[in-house]
């Protein structure tokens, strides 16, 4: 019996940050105090906090260590672990009160989420099985293959509301029950989406890293609810940590019976094996990740027929997402009116959202649906660093829209996002502040549809490269006022003529900005000015006489030699010469520079 355990986060953000040092530097350090046998040590998944990493847990006292280095290790070893005593300098401050250490829950990043797809996030080992059971893992499973019908399985996805969490929102139980016919009859598969490709998107990286076994157990209840014996996960390789942590997992469920023949002995097959993707954005769209599955380049398929009743080598298939999959186990055990009490009436029970961007709390939070932007941003998030003023969030990645701050009291559902041009998409957050230009990050998201459109149909492959030009021509400072109507014209006709929902939603982020900032993108046009001071071909940098010092700092620092003055004399910058790189900016030390 251990009389301590400690977590240490092991998920992507703090093993990038230096944590598996601090977990070899923590073995070593106990076994050096003779505490290897009083003090477990456990590595964990994602604590949600990834702007405080790397993250140590030290249980019983519950006292969370952030922004840990290697060389603190020695003093929490022998300070906390050994002699009692916090080590105050490395808690998370707003869990020091006057009273003591208080409960991670009780602080406000914490406090307003509810975790079930993230529940073991952080809370147990994910490479190692018996742990995931310990928190009732592979309950669910066998109740249902003991207890239930397919078809009752089936009607308690579809009483829970559950909606798909990759983009669409499509009802769950609704493409179960589509591809429930003819079970045992014909060959069906059950497909799992981890192809997660959003720019700031890492909701379903984490559950993997933290949770994996929850993607195979509610994957194999998939399985038997439409009458399928094989699983597909399709994972991008550039999740290593991700890949290796469902390679265990799957081995550890075979190993106990979990996958493979006659699971808990009822006669019900089931096995899932792994695909890695080469990170095509498209391969997150359903038939083109299938098509990819099936070994060819992932390109969609026309639909209908609709890989429900088509899909996987031509056989009926189900596709949802890691974050989907992750609440079913929860609704089997709680019930469907229990996940139904969640959230609002067509949007139910919680989402998980990748918040980062200009934002204090950069992390991951799971929130009940229907929570406020202005919640998620000022309350759980921390509100703006330095100050600055709310501007945008950009919601659903490259597919979705920017939120304006004349929406931010807005609840966030599925309806309520698709009402003001945007959409939930799978779930990255991003935060604009009043230093953002809102042509530019349009223009850096269609950038990134471009180059990662597959070009099978015309208006993706050459519509959304049009309308990039337009935007680059636009924060040239060249752009005219038919441009604005060209780019809205094109918009509207690539989301109607799209093969597949990448080059549907393209065009969104450039909408959603027409709509609420269509007066910075006429500033650009008619001004030839980047209000936010972001487009540097708009920018020119001036000295204010009145503050400098006559330094000469700014001129040395300058590569292109465009600014002169004498020691001890107010400078000048030759508007011809200057790159508009800002490095005399940065450099000023009196604030005599300033750009506009």
């Amino acid at each position: 019996m251990y009389r301590a355990h400690v977590l240490v986060c092991g998920g992507t953000g703090c093993t990038s940050s230096g944590s598996q040092r601090i977990l070899e530097r923590l073995k070593r350090e106990l076994d050096k105090q003779g505490l290897t046998k009083e003090v477990s040590v456990v590595q964990t998944g994602c604590h949600g906090l990834c702007a405080l990493g790397p993250i140590m847990v030290v249980y019983p006292e519950a006292v969370f260590y952030s922004m840990v280095k290697e060389d603190d290790i020695p003093e929490i070893v022998e300070e906390h672990l050994l002699k009692g005593r916090v080590v105050k300098r490395l808690v998370y401050d707003e869990t020091l009160t006057d009273e003591g250490v208080k409960s991670l829950a009780e602080t406000d990043f914490y406090k307003k989420q509810h975790r079930i797809a993230l529940r073991n996030c952080g809370v147990i080992n994910p490479e190692n099985i018996d742990e995931y059971i310990g928190t009732n893992g592979y309950e669910a499973l066998g109740r249902v293959l003991t207890e239930m019908t397919p078809d009752e399985v089936i009607q308690i996805i579809l009483d829970s509301g559950l909606r798909g969490r990759g983009g669409a929102g499509f009802p769950t139980g609704l493409k179960w029950k589509f591809a429930s016919s003819n079970r045992g009859e014909v060959q069906k598969y059950v497909c799992c989406n981890a192809d997660e490709g959003d720019p700031g998107a890492f909701m379903d990286r984490s559950v993997l890293e933290g949770d994996p076994h929850v993607v195979l157990e509610a994957m194999a209840i998939a399985g038997y609810a439409i009458g399928a014996d094989q699983g597909y996960i399709y994972v991008r390789a550039e999740y290593p940590i991700a890949v290796k942590r469902l390679e265990i997992a799957i081995n550890q469920a075979r190993e106990y019976g979990l996958l493979g023949k006659d699971i808990f002995g009822t006669g019900f097959n089931f096995d899932i094996d792994l695909r890695l993707g080469a990170g095509a954005f498209v391969c997150g769209e359903e038939t083109a990740l299938m098509v990819s599955i099936e070994g060819n380049r992932g390109e969609p398929r026309p639909r209908p027929p609709f890989p429900a009743v088509k899909g996987l080598f031509a056989s009926p298939t189900i596709l949802n997402n890691v974050e989907t999959y992750a609440n079913i186990p929860q609704i089997i055990l709680n019930g469907a009116e229990w996940f139904a009490s969640m959230g609002t009436e067509k949007s139910k029970g919680t989402k998980v959202f990748a918040l980062g961007g200009k934002i204090n709390n950069t992390g991951l939070v799971e929130i009940p649906m229907g929570t406020t932007l202005r919640t998620v941003v000022e309350e759980i998030g921390g509100g703006i660093p330095n100050g600055k003023k709310f501007k945008a969030a950009q919601t659903g990645g490259p597919s979705g829209g920017c939120i304006p701050a004349e929406h931010f009291d807005i609840p966030i559902d599925y309806d309520n996002l698709i009402e003001i041009g945007s959409m939930m998409g799978s779930g990255g957050l991003i935060v604009m502040d009043e230093d953002n230009c809102m042509v530019d990050i349009a223009k850096f998201f269609l950038e990134f549809t471009v180059d990662e459109s597959c070009g099978k149909c015309t208006p993706c492959r050459v519509g959304t490269k049009r309308m990039y030009e337009i935007l680059d021509k636009i924060t040239k400072g060249q752009g005219t006022l038919e441009d604005l109507d060209r780019l809205e014209e094109l918009a509207y006709y690539i989301k109607d003529n799209s093969l597949c929902g990448l080059g549907q939603t393209a065009p969104n982020p450039v909408l959603s900005t027409l709509r609420y900032f269509r007066d910075e993108y006429v500033a650009h046009v008619v001004d030839k000015h980047c209000p936010a001071g972001v487009c540097k071909a708009l920018l020119s940098y001036h000295i204010d006489a009145d503050k400098c010092r006559g330094c000469t700092l700014c001129a040395r620092t300058c590569p292109a030699g465009a600014i002169e003055g004498k020691v001890k004399e107010p400078h000048m910058i030759h508007q011809d010469k200057c790159i508009k790189c800002g490095a005399c900016m940065e450099k000023c030390r009196f604030g005599a520079i300033y750009k506009e």
